[in-house]
């Protein structure tokens, strides 16, 4: 089907269409033709885009690419280019930036307004700063301008968003029909047509390296199935509709610092989904609302979908709201705005994941899929616009009403500690500020709750603030749902992903509290010439790529085994005050066999560039413990990891462990798909990672040869299904319980066919916190928090085993922290390993039935690979 914008571009412009036969084939010509025919018989378009209501001055997309919109799948540069081309022509049009992703592509945004609108862009922007602190509009509500979002393809293979962002940015800004211009004097429309630069070209590099003369709709076609990873990811291979809330990548924490810059009252956030559905906008399933959720936003997002259903009626399209999808994890595009005083819509258009494919509902074509999405971005325009004074009065009640929260003076609030200490306070204090929830640092140490909070590794979070809502939703914790079925996670509480400890309600006196961030870490000692060796305490977050940078540059570094105790020297401690060490802690002799600079200089520089704190010593005698010089301090090799990828892992959790050996620990990573491993010499490797997945691709000559490569010393470290797959070729010997074998715990007895789908929702395990049982004396345990709380969204976990010395945790006897866990997996899950250790001849394959490093935020469990990769084996 042709696109409904191409086609008015061509009643607009005759000379393009004959330009564009002049140049074709005879096929082009009798193509054309009939479409140009339906188009002057479509009512609907002369309607919308009547040729004298058009400024032809506006450069048309068609135009300036060359050919039609939705002819070839577009480039992110293409977008830019454009947008800037818009900028220089319409003086409705400016641009605004969300800075780069990691390829270094530049997140442009267009913001389209009347000229005395963009005259007065920096007033309004500062109008749009104090929306959070309850200040009232100054002047007439119709002199406060509407800020409408619109938000484009987050998943890179998601595209007729971005096409239909580039049509709707020359409508704005070419139009002259009354209804555009009124709505252009009362609003500023921010257009940003891709969110995930990266994934975008990804994907338009394959759709269009696979589209030939003749249009293939079969969904089998190579088109229509990318290789891995495909577009949807971004560089690091992560999902970034997911990422609101964790801002772990750069994309997000621009598009989020965007979002707070402008403070919207609507947002549209567009995507694609199965070919084999329509299209879909909120509102959602009405009982999976977050509780959290002011029930004036679904009110709102009712009345906004009459102009969708009337928008899509009268194209005959067929739509459906209501099922499938919800408004409940608050980490996606649609849902952020909902706890942040705005109104979040999701639009999900069949796909074509190309340029045309078979679906039950007939083909479905990237044109058409374009026109759609164009025409539910006029009717969020037209809806958002209608319903303005309640869109404003939403926010400023729902802001107001945190405001009177507010107040000076001693205030109750989160009394937060890292057990990472210095990193992991400071990644928490990061994502706070760029969700500008108001945090304060401690100035001295305080004792609340039996908990010791201190100026390095602690925070207090009052509740009483503008974006108390948000703070309310970071730190949710319920077990108990009106529905058990999620579209994402059930839960995403940061006490279990950062591994913090917290006193609720605590009310500290002001002047424990500063604004100021705490001390460097203090270096001064270390080039005492009385020193023998440096210690590092473990359990801070960062010790382990300060480790990675040591190694990296030939220093010899060991690891204690047992816990151990040396005298306070620091300045005011007394005589007798010790120091304890737990197991793990790092000790840097300081007569070093292989480095031969100041390592006195190199370790002052990385504690200061990572924030560890690290402790001289200047004897090797300990006070408890074993002394420096004894063995069961252990040499650590340098490592060289390899992680397999390909189309039979996850990719998702492929990335997560690609980007904490990259990004975390700046370690040397070789990535090689495992079909390929028959080829590979793997004895120059140290460790071999394995996200989760099936892995059928791997021959019998390389699951041989990844055998031998434990047999011969190697460490695996491999999670969830790829569990099966070892035990499959004997090279784990654990039995693990696979979702085949755990949905026979959930009876059928007396269910109907109607019950189908609660069971199924039951047996899913979306996303829960469960709670670890640690064994403290094994090595992949050292430095971790104990009880350990992990992310549980696979149903998978292992058989008691009485084989000794192997099992490292177990889940508790009441596993469920947080989220939705079914009572039958609850029981199951109570005291059975969540992480084994198996030896295998020289080698250790060391298995877990959860992903510790869970979308990058699971900071409080990411040291177990660390630990795989310093500490297994020695």
């Amino acid at each position: 089907m042709f696109s409904f914008y191409d086609l008015v571009s061509y009643m607009i412009s005759f000379n393009a269409l004959f330009t564009r036969l002049a140049k074709g084939s005879f096929f082009g010509f009798i193509i054309c033709m009939p479409l140009f025919t339906l188009a002057q018989a479509d009512s609907r378009i002369e309607q919308r885009l009547g040729a004298e209501k058009i400024n032809t001055k506006i450069t048309q997309p068609a135009e300036y690419l060359g050919y039609t919109l939705g002819e070839w799948h577009l480039r992110h540069d293409q977008i830019n280019h454009y947008l800037q081309l818009l900028a220089r022509q319409s003086s409705r049009f400016s641009l605004d930036s969300a800075g780069y992703s990691y390829e270094r592509r530049q997140q442009l945004s267009a913001v389209i307004t009347s000229d005395k609108n963009q005259q007065r862009l920096a007033e309004i922007l500062e109008q749009r700063s104090q929306v959070k602190y309850g200040v009232k509009q100054q002047g007439p509500l119709q002199q406060s301008p509407l800020i409408i979002w619109l938000a484009y393809s987050i998943h890179g293979d998601e595209a007729s968003g971005a096409h239909a962002a580039l049509a709707l940015s020359h409508y704005l800004a070419a139009s002259d029909e009354d209804w555009v211009k009124e709505l252009l004097n009362n609003t500023v429309i921010l257009l940003t047509p891709t969110q995930n630069p990266d994934g975008f070209d990804r994907f338009a590099s394959w759709a269009n390296s696979h589209k030939g003369q003749v249009i293939i709709t079969d969904p089998n076609h190579r088109e229509h199935n990318q290789a891995w990873p495909g577009g949807r990811f971004n560089h690091h291979l992560a999902d970034l509709n997911r990422d609101w809330l964790f801002l772990r990548h750069p994309a997000s924490q621009g598009r989020v610092a965007f979002f707070h810059k402008w403070q919207p009252h609507y947002v549209g956030d567009f995507h694609e989904m199965w070919q084999n559905q329509t299209y879909f906008f909120q509102p959602g399933v009405a009982d999976r609302v977050n509780p959290l959720t002011n029930p004036d936003n679904q009110i709102l997002s009712n009345e906004l979908a009459a102009y969708h259903r009337k928008a899509l009626d009268e194209v005959k399209q067929p739509y459906f709201s209501g099922q499938m999808f919800d408004d409940f994890f608050y980490g996606k595009g649609s849902t952020y705005p909902d706890i942040n005083g705005a109104v979040g819509i999701l639009f999900e258009q069949a796909s074509s994941r190309g340029q045309a494919q078979e679906s039950p509902n007939g083909v479905v074509t990237l044109q058409n899929s374009i026109d759609n999405q164009f025409s539910t971005s006029l009717s969020s325009l037209q809806g958002a616009h209608a319903l303005r004074k309640k869109l404003i009065k939403y926010q400023s009640d729902f802001f107001a009403r945190n405001s009177k929260r507010t107040r000076d003076g001693k205030q109750t609030g989160r009394l937060v500690k890292a057990h990472g200490g210095k990193a992991h306070i400071t990644e928490l204090a990061t994502i706070l500020q760029q969700h500008q929830i108001s945090f304060k640092y401690l100035n001295r140490e305080l004792e609340d709750d039996d908990i010791l909070f201190g100026p390095s590794n602690s925070l207090f979070i009052p509740q009483s603030q503008p974006q108390h809502d948000l703070l309310q939703a970071l730190f949710d914790k319920r077990t108990e749902f009106k529905d058990e079925t999620f579209y994402d996670i059930s839960t995403w509480n940061f006490e279990s992903a950062l591994g913090l400890s917290i006193s609720e309600n605590a009310k500290p006196s002001p002047k424990y509290l500063t604004n100021k961030t705490p001390n460097a870490v203090a270096t001064e000692q270390l080039d005492n010439a009385s020193n023998v060796a440096f210690i590092i305490d473990w359990q801070q977050a960062a010790a382990a790529p300060m480790l990675q940078q040591l190694l990296s540059q030939g220093v010899q570094v060991k690891f204690a085994k047992k816990p151990f105790s040396l005298p306070d020297r620091s300045p005011n401690a007394k005589k007798s005050a010790a120091i304890d060490f737990t197991a793990g802690s790092l000790q840097i002799p300081l007569r070093q066999p292989n480095y031969k600079g100041n390592i006195a200089l190199l370790v002052s520089q990385l504690a200061t560039q990572y924030q560890v704190d690290v402790t001289a010593a200047s004897s090797s005698h300990t006070l408890a413990g074993m002394d420096l010089g004894s063995d069961e301090f252990s040499v650590i090799k340098p490592i060289k990891p390899l992680l397999l990828t390909g189309i039979d892992t996850n990719a998702s959790e492929t990335g997560q462990m690609w980007y904490y050996l990259d990004q975390t620990l700046a370690a040397p990573v070789t990535m090689v798909d495992s079909n390929r491993i028959a080829s590979i010499n793997l004895s120059g490797y140290s460790h071999i990672f394995m996200a989760d997945g099936p892995y059928h691709l791997i021959s019998d000559a390389s699951a041989r040869k990844l055998g031998k490569f434990v047999m011969d010393g190697g460490t695996i470290v491999a999670q969830k299904r790829a569990l099966v797959w070892l035990n499959k070729r004997n090279i784990l010997k654990s039995q693990p319980k696979t979702r085949l074998e755990l949905n026979k715990l959930f009876s059928t007895s007396g269910m109907s066919y109607a019950d189908k789908s609660k069971l199924n929702a039951r047996q899913s395990i979306g996303g829960a916190i469960v709670a670890l049982t640690l064994d403290e004396t094994h090595p992949i345990n050292f430095g971790l928090p104990n009880p350990l709380q992990v992310m549980k969204n696979r149903e998978i976990s292992f058989n008691l085993t009485s084989t000794p010395f192997i099992v490292a945790a177990d889940y508790t006897n009441e596993p469920l922290l947080s989220g939705y866990l079914a009572k039958e997996y609850q029981r199951a899950f109570a005291n059975t390993p969540a992480m084994i250790v198996e030896p295998k001849g020289k080698g250790h394959v060391v298995a877990l039935t959860d992903n510790f490093l869970f979308r990058n935020i699971w900071l409080g469990s990411e040291k177990v690979y660390a630990n795989a990769l310093y500490f297994i084996p020695q």
